[in-house]
């Protein structure tokens, strides 16, 4: 058991606590991202269920349906980046189809998964979702049913299948995943989790839980308090302290380490069945997305200089003639960063800023693609600001930015709103609050 789970110490503590008959009801793993936590989440659920010892090659039924991550007995919830695994999984599909065909569909069905019935009835928003989950769900069929049928696997046909999939994926990643958890699907999973199993033990997974607002966290504080006898909980989280207190005194901690480079490197090989040097598994993920991190940052850049200079031209209408230094440092450090990338220069209108950004991060069509283009214009604002002396706009504006980023993430990823919309009223406010300061 827990043999896919790669230089992970915390592996070897779930196999002597479920020898020892000491599995908690309720888990915290923690640790950074891509170290295996949702992995070694689906595996206890695996386990758990089998009845001949728990090999990852077990016959049994209920691996077979873990395998797939089609048993009812696990429920997986949370906010997490999908496209570049997926992307990833896809591509070792069009290489072979064995291995790759399982790793795609278990990808996939990682997000799909999120889409549950069990957490979704009576939800507003399933009907406009609806045909962004059949037409993933369509792919995934016909994926399973390539492995049985006549030249289903030929070349050509993996290809096809494969940009299918990753189409459909991203577009139900970007439409239908929510950075936060709603309370009520929190009820839901709660209910789902006093039925009775199918088999021994049910898996209610929640990943990233560190994420959840009060009211999510008040409701899951319910059923931690009085587990049902026959589930396990996991909530993952990037750090043990992003557990609010009360939560975490009901969790048995599982420490995840970030692997050394070789080790990342065999995870690379064995589970994507690529032997390029590369040491680090969420930067090979991201190598999968259609735009890397590291094209966000001009783009992060040009935004930063164009809200500066945007506020700007409101002093200078005003007839101010002294600028704050602040103001200036922002577009002196990021001005130059977009112009070396061929973004030009700084734009004051709003929808040429929103244009040129969206443009270039086509449109935001990877959901997490927004958070690592934000999180780059808040680094950007910090280095423009160092160089300025500690004083009290400095602080000011420092405390600002990282409010009204902080706005722009939560309408995108608590309410849903486009990046179009959330950009254009970020601009303004930035505008608006600088020039006022």
């Amino acid at each position: 058991m827990f043999e896919n789970i790669i230089a992970q110490p915390a592996a070897q503590r779930l196999r002597e606590d479920l020898g020892a008959g000491l599995l908690a009801p309720s888990m915290l793993f923690f640790g950074p991202p891509a170290s295996g936590k949702g992995t070694a989440a689906l595996e206890l659920g695996r386990v758990l269920s089998c009845g001949e010892g728990g090999a990852w090659n077990c016959p049994c039924p209920g691996c077979a349906k873990h395998r797939f991550l089609l048993h009812p007995d696990l429920l997986m919830m949370g906010s997490r980046a999908f496209a570049g695994e997926i992307a990833a999984a896809a591509s070792v599909y069009r290489r072979e189809s064995g291995h790759g065909r399982l790793l795609l569909l278990r990808s996939a069905r990682k997000l799909l998964g999120r889409f549950s019935p069990a957490l979704w009835e009576g939800e507003r928003d399933l009907g406009r979702l609806n045909p962004l989950i059949g037409a993933l769900e369509d792919d995934l069929d016909r994926l399973e049913a390539a492995g049985g049928a006549p030249n289903g696997d030929a070349p050509e046909r993996r290809e096809k299948l494969g940009a299918s999939i990753v189409k459909s994926a991203h577009k139900l990643e970007a439409e239908g995943i929510a950075e936060h958890i709603p309370v009520a699907q929190i009820r839901r999973a709660s209910y789902w989790g006093r039925l009775a199993p199918a088999g021994p033990f049910k898996l209610l997974l929640i990943e990233n839980a560190d994420r959840m607002k009060d009211e999510a966290l008040n409701s899951l504080l319910k059923i931690l308090e009085e587990p049902p006898e026959r589930l396990k909980i996991v909530l993952t989280s990037p750090r043990r302290e992003g557990i609010i207190p009360t939560l975490l005194s009901r969790l048995r901690p599982y420490r995840f380490v970030k692997r050394e480079a070789p080790a990342e490197a065999e995870v690379i090989r064995r589970v994507f069945r690529d032997s390029r040097d590369s040491g680090d598994l969420e930067a090979y993920l991201d190598s999968f997305l259609p735009l890397s991190r590291d094209a966000l940052y001009p783009l992060a850049a040009f935004f930063v200089s164009s809200a500066a200079l945007a506020a700007l031209d409101s002093f200078r209408r005003r007839g101010i003639t002294v600028l704050p230094e602040e103001l200036v440092a922002l577009g002196k450090h990021c001005a130059p960063i977009a112009a070396s990338s061929g973004l030009g220069r700084p734009a004051a209108d709003n929808k040429a800023i929103v244009d040129k950004v969206l443009g270039g991060a086509q449109d935001f069509q990877i959901r997490s693609l927004f958070s690592h283009f934000l999180a780059a214009v808040l680094d950007l604002v910090s280095q423009s600001l160092s160089g300025v002396a500690m004083k009290p706009r400095r602080i000011l504006y420092a405390g600002l930015w990282k409010r009204l980023v902080g706005q722009a993430a939560a309408a995108v990823g608590t309410w849903n709103q486009s990046p179009a919309l959330a950009l254009d009223r970020l601009v303004s406010d930035l505008k608006n609050a600088m020039a006022e300061s």
